[in-house]
């Protein structure tokens, strides 16, 4: 059986938002959002590639705050575990610096109305639930970064 390897990710959230990573690279995944982090590395725990990924990623100090519920499948062999997470008082703000080319902070209002990876989906679903009391979208997939929406149908008004 393969040994499976962890990757982490960040549900980094400040003042009730969220923060989403939209990706750069590689190619198959540009353009869509995600939960920051990255792989562990041999000899390290999740909780400190955790703090060590978002350092690198977006040039922060962060400390872990708790293990969202779950585990997430990836492609094989690869796993998806999630924190919460806070900037550390005194961190820089958070800047696009690998894999990355833009960040937002997103409200429980906002947080599905960007293009997450679809990975990222179920574990953007529990820390909703966890962070808001929510965990649905308010409009079902797919998003506008996957073509556009179909025009609801024009209501004819019947005449008497």
């Amino acid at each position: 059986m393969t040994e499976l390897i962890v990757v982490v990710g960040a549900a980094v959230l400040r003042d009730g938002r969220l923060l989403a990573a939209r990706r750069s690279a590689p190619v198959e995944l540009s353009g869509r959002w995600e939960l920051p982090g990255g792989k562990v590395e041999p000899g390290e725990s999740p909780e400190r590639a955790l703090v060590r990924e978002l350092r690198e990623e977006l040039g922060v100090e962060a400390e872990v705050v708790e293990a969202v519920p779950g585990e997430f499948p990836l492609r094989a062999p690869y796993v998806l575990r999630v924190w919460t997470a806070r900037l550390v008082d005194g961190s820089a703000e958070p800047l696009a610096l690998q894999d990355h080319d833009e960040l937002r902070w997103l409200s429980a209002d906002e947080v599905w109305d960007v293009d997450w990876l679809d990975q990222d989906v179920p574990a953007v679903r529990e820390v909703a639930r966890l962070a808001w009391g929510v965990s649905r979208p308010r409009r079902p997939y797919p998003f506008p970064s996957r073509g556009p929406a179909p025009e609801p149908p024009l209501l004819k008004r019947r005449r008497g």
